[in-house]
């Protein structure tokens, strides 16, 4: 898992290259909405998209990590199928469901069911690299998602010039980023972790958790400022020495997030919590984004070699999908 970390600005790399190459299926009609529909690993990249399209989009953009798809989908909806494997099941309905519904299908995965699929129906498939876990493979899907709402004309193509930089920067400093997260992780053993963000960035906040619960075997939950605001710091009220809040910040957030932040930090630090602020660094959107990314996800594989895990195992996944299967 470290080389695949390490790896990850050579993946961003490869996969801009693998946006620029693909040709698209114009579509038959002006869009109305845009749903990505993916889960887990496959999906992320549509959490932390949603975020940046958030003031771009003047249509509806949703995240979809269900089997069945909304109501709204129809021949007007773009629909962008994500399941790195191929053969999510969840995913796989959802995409049948899509094509019902005469909604414009446009796949991003490394093969599998998906694959065979899209070219049974004719539809858009971008191919990425197989053989990795899916967490693993995130630049792949997410930059692939970007270049769909490009092509499409839905977002400017700002995207590039900003992930060549974040590239560079990552590829220069490997050894700040591990030097980081080494810190970082020592800070967090032994104990619950809790990631907070910003909601403007909660796509990473999950990512975060995600990477916490697959990479280093912990249980975790997050939360998104201003809306734990309103419901879950009423909860910080026992002894909370055993517990550790990352909170994931720019420093161009908004004022008021910000404060929120600081104030909610002197109410867990009266609970004994341990309290760790990661800014992002970088000049722009994604060169922040980013940033976050690869130092939380280096963070997530120390943490398992402090805590004596294999960062690569997921076992308990593996029995679920057999489990599924048998009953299929």
């Amino acid at each position: 898992m470290k080389q695949l970390v390490q790896n990850f600005p050579l993946q961003l790399q490869e996969a801009l290259i693998i946006g620029k190459n693909h040709r698209y299926i114009a579509p038959a009609a002006a869009f109305s909405s845009v749903v990505v529909t993916g889960l887990g690993g496959s999906g992320i990249g549509g959490s932390i998209v949603q975020n940046f399209v958030f003031d771009k989009i003047n249509i509806p953009f949703i995240v979809n990590k269900d089997y069945f798809l909304p109501a709204f989908v129809n021949k007007t909806t773009l629909v962008i199928v994500c399941s790195y494997s191929g053969n999510t099941e969840e995913t796989l309905m959802a995409m049948h469901q899509a094509k019902k519904k005469k909604a414009t299908i446009v796949c991003i995965t490394s093969g599998g069911k998906v694959a065979e699929f899209a070219g049974e129906k004719h539809l858009d498939c971008i191919l990425v690299p197989a053989g990795m876990p899916p967490r693993s493979c995130l630049g792949y899907s997410l930059v692939q998602l970007l270049s769909v709402l490009y092509n499409f004309g839905l977002i400017a193509n700002t995207y590039e010039r900003e992930i060549t930089a974040a590239i560079k920067t990552m590829k220069n400093t490997q050894a700040d980023f591990q030097q980081k997260a080494m810190t970082i992780a020592k800070k967090m053993v032994g104990k619950t972790p809790i990631v907070y963000s910003s909601s403007a960035i909660e796509g990473v906040a999950i990512r975060f958790r995600q990477q916490l619960n697959e990479n280093s075997k912990l249980l975790c939950w997050h939360g998104a400022v201003p809306e734990m605001n309103h419901n879950e710091l009423v909860g910080w009220r026992d002894n909370a020495a055993d517990k550790v809040v990352v909170i994931l910040r720019n420093t161009d957030d908004f004022d008021r997030v910000q404060l929120r932040i600081e104030i909610g930090k002197k109410i867990v630090k009266k609970y004994k919590a341990t309290v760790i602020d990661i800014y992002s660094e970088g000049k722009t959107y994604w060169e922040k984004i980013f940033y976050l990314i690869h130092l939380t996800d280096w963070v997530s594989v120390f943490l398992a070699d402090l805590r004596g895990l294999d960062a690569t195992e997921v076992k308990v996944i593996d029995f679920l999908k057999k489990s599924l299967a048998e009953k299929a």
